[in-house]
């Protein structure tokens, strides 16, 4: 069960950002005809994913003709090196004026983000850009994917609990754009096509914080033999998605029981929630979770509204959901939750102020 003498890490800030060029969903089905049309017998079969993906628009780095033309990694991943770090100086700026703290209060770094690489890493490569701390901890991460929004936040939340007063700064940007390949016709990348968009997200992390949401306790669990459900594989002209059709009856499947390992260790069961706001990995996706936490058909209204206005953001899109919750108003314990590669699963619970 959960240590009630341990310190209590809140999360205060929370600023969302996404790049400026927006992509209707209308426009990127008919753009994506044109491109796999006449080279991949099976897109008419594929062509109304376009539509079930239930998304309306999303945010991308690049404008849409820049989706239509190959690309090399490395011209690529100069590209998201450039934009990440962009759009985490100005989520962190946010963050840092919404939680009335400056730069020189912050005593260390997590930086999640799987969709491009850097090193030296964005943390490093934000400090220089808005003069942080030199004697800062700097935690990257990679690999998480669409899992390290919530995991993030726990590892954030645990370094701030095992030092008190510590102040951390959670940074989390994917540009998941930026992995299309227009001539890779599998299902995978046409699926991508319909799905993926680019954001960021900051906010502050600390057992000081009181203003802020207070996160309770976390955990993840990984399942066996399950390594090509979901991730990247890493091709000449860049990252190529890897997504199993069979994601939602994996979730139906497997997801209860390690749901409900987490809630016996903490002493909690689903009634103890009030809110359940999960990674929308997509309309599939939702409507297994919404099954498995007893909630009606379109229960999960937040993550279903992200979904609707930014797509897939990977690992920043929980994060999003977080902000629209507590924008409308939301108060009291709600429930987290994200997959992502593994195949792992990320609890959390947040009391929203």
């Amino acid at each position: 069960m959960t240590d009630t003498n341990r310190p209590v890490a809140h999360m205060a800030g929370l600023t969302v950002a996404n790049p400026d060029h927006v992509l209707e969903q209308a426009e990127v089905a008919r753009r994506a005809g044109e491109l796999f049309g006449g080279a991949l017998a099976s897109f008419d079969r594929l062509r109304p994913v376009y539509e079930n993906a239930a998304i309306d628009t999303r945010y991308s780095c690049v404008p849409i003709d820049w989706y239509q033309e190959a690309h090399g990694f490395g011209a690529r991943n100069d590209l998201y090196i450039r934009n990440a770090v962009d759009l985490l100086e100005k989520a962190a700026r946010g963050a840092l004026e919404k939680a009335e703290m400056t730069a020189d209060q912050i005593d260390g770094v997590v930086a999640v983000s799987t969709s491009g690489i850097a090193t030296p890493s964005l943390d490093a490569l934000l400090m220089e850009r808005m003069n942080l701390r030199r004697d800062m901890q700097r935690l990257p991460v990679f690999g998480l994917g669409c899992a390290g929004g919530v995991l993030g936040l726990a590892r954030a939340a645990q370094m701030a609990m095992s030092q008190p007063g510590k102040t951390y700064l959670l940074l989390v940007v994917e540009l998941c754009g930026l992995t299309f390949r227009s001539r890779d016709y599998s299902k995978s990348n046409v699926i991508a096509t319909a799905l993926f968009g680019d954001g960021a997200a900051a906010a502050l992390v600390g057992t000081h914080l009181t203003s802020g949401a207070a996160v309770h306790s976390f955990a993840e669990h990984t399942w066996r033999d399950t390594l090509d459900v979901m991730g990247w594989d890493v091709t000449d002209d860049g990252l190529s998605v890897i997504f199993s059709r069979d994601i939602p009856t994996h979730v139906r499947a497997r997801m209860g029981a390690a749901l409900g390992s987490y809630l016996a260790r903490e002493g909690l069961n689903l009634d103890d929630f009030r809110h359940f706001l999960s990674h929308p990995g997509g309309a599939k996706v939702l409507d297994a979770l919404e099954e498995i936490f007893g909630l009606a058909p379109g229960g999960m209204a937040h993550s279903r509204r992200v979904l609707a206005q930014f797509g897939n953001m990977s690992a920043a899109t929980v994060l999003f959901v977080v902000r629209a919750a507590m924008d409308d108003g939301l108060h009291g314990r709600a429930l987290l939750s994200t997959l992502g590669p593994g195949f792992t699963a990320g609890f959390l619970t947040l009391d929203l102020p």
